[in-house]
């Protein structure tokens, strides 16, 4: 790729941003490399020696996946489509695969190309919508459950909430996988998913720790994680590479990190590797002395290698985490957790005592007479009530689809109006310059400290 091609694409940035304009260094071998700022900042070589999370699988739920992109290749499993186009795989917005390249990228050739944080992890492609255009994320968190998935990202967001949502959540946390959303591009309250409880939702900074001006904020928020001037994988504009500003690109580092915990400490709970992020995680210094969590940065900004190596205790099994709003689907169990509550009560190597059931052998026999007898009559009246009150009631509506069954079919919605329509990808398209937009030099490096003209 030509370096005047490579401007052309960045120029063309797909989130609410513009590109910071500033002097022409050097060309060099790579452009693209040479423009991830993030490689430095995340201290990525330094990451990779303890771990590049191996082993662990990450669900993107979102426009789906390019899996043949060169910088993709190999570190994508076979996916999921509700819709039955196969845009998990076949995409035709890039969004997903960008994402995708945040967690997995591993580059190509002799430096060239995008990396991204976890590159020994895999990333399970799954689409966000259903055959009849509405949100399938909840229908897609089951799915991701079912097929391995430890992570999922989710780098979309609505107005509106989904009602089947924390029941899908509740159902992610029940099988330990943690959930990480993105807050929103919009500068305003937390979108949903974002805002549900039980997830992790993430904020965007800059390169100097700053909050991005348009990061949604609220209470719910957890970390945050850059999300300014990201370069990722396209296409973009003729190009196979983009720039852009989001809280997508954000979500997507912090999966990649929860990825390299997760394989690391393969024993910790989603909500402990929660924890790890959380205690990790860097207090800009506008933070200290203040009560966190802070409504924009959560608890501060992820932090990959200090999640790694820092001496940090499991915690509760729940971690920091939020417990889901959804029926039913409980936490991992503490007994399956480092440092958990030994569970109470009689079990197989604790059984009860004999003496707690034994009696005098007469007083046993005129106990269960009496026992057998009292509990003929009770049986009698509730068959007699129960047939009163079919009479009277009508049956009752099936149950929610998160019953852990493998296999099952999303109910068609019995109220339409209150089902959105799918996530937008955060204005996460091939947008063109806005109008005014400085014309393009040669070469410019997009890191400089000018105005950054956003929309």
């Amino acid at each position: 790729m030509t370096l005047t091609r490579f401007v052309r694409a960045l120029g063309a940035t797909a989130l609410v941003g513009g590109l910071l304009v500033a002097g022409v260094p050097a060309a060099s071998a790579d452009q693209v490399r040479d423009a991830q700022w993030v490689i430095n900042y995340f201290h990525m070589e330094q990451v990779w020696q303890i771990s590049k999370g191996d082993g662990v699988i990450v669900a993107v739920i979102d426009s789906g996946v390019n899996g043949t992109q060169a910088d993709l290749a190999g570190s994508v499993l076979p996916g999921y489509d509700p819709s039955g186009q196969g845009l998990d795989s076949h995409p035709t917005d890039r969004h997903g695969t960008t994402m995708a390249g945040h967690i997995v990228g591993h580059g190509h050739g002799d430096g060239a190309g995008v990396v991204g944080l976890a590159p020994g992890a895999k990333v399970l492609p799954i689409y966000k919508s259903t055959a009849a255009n509405t949100d399938a994320v909840p229908e897609d968190i089951h799915w991701a459950v079912e097929h391995g998935a430890k992570v999922i990202n989710m780098s979309v967001g609505g107005t509106m909430s989904n009602p089947r949502i924390g029941d899908a959540l509740s159902y992610a946390a029940q099988h330990d996988v943690l959930v990480v959303a993105s807050t929103g591009n919009s500068g305003t309250s937390l979108e949903s998913p974002a805002r549900e409880p039980g997830l992790l939702a993430v904020g965007a900074t800059d390169k100097n720790n700053v909050i991005w001006r348009n990061s949604n904020f609220g209470p719910q928020v957890m970390l945050a994680a850059p999300g300014v001037g990201i370069v990722g994988v396209g296409p973009c504009d003729g190009s196979q590479y983009c720039m852009a500003d989001g809280t997508s690109d954000s979500t997507a580092f912090v999966s990649a990190t929860a990825a390299l915990v997760r394989a690391k400490f393969p024993n910790l709970t989603a909500g402990q590797v929660a924890n790890r992020l959380v205690k990790s995680a860097l207090v800009p210094a506008s933070l200290k002395g203040a009560k966190l969590p802070d409504a924009h940065y959560g608890y501060g900004i992820v932090r990959p290698y200090e999640a790694l190596t820092m001496d940090i205790p499991a915690g509760s099994a729940q971690g920091p985490l939020a417990k889901p709003s959804g029926a039913a689907a409980d936490s991992p169990s503490a007994a399956a957790t480092p440092g958990g509550a030994v569970p109470s009560g009689p079990t197989s190597s604790n059984p009860v005592p004999p003496s707690s059931v034994a009696t005098d052998s007469k007083t046993s026999g005129l106990m269960i007479g009496a026992g057998i007898g009292l509990a003929v009559l009770v049986v009698l009246v509730i068959v007699i009530l129960v047939v009163a009150r079919r009479k009277k009631t009508p049956p009752p509506a099936p149950p929610m689809p998160y019953g852990g069954q493998p296999g099952w079919q999303p109910q068609q919605p019995q109220y339409p109006g209150q089902y959105q329509q799918p996530y937008p990808n955060q204005q996460y398209g091939n947008q063109p310059p806005p109008q005014g937009y400085p014309p393009q030099q040669p070469y410019q490096n997009p890191y400089g400290q000018s105005g950054n003209d956003q929309r």
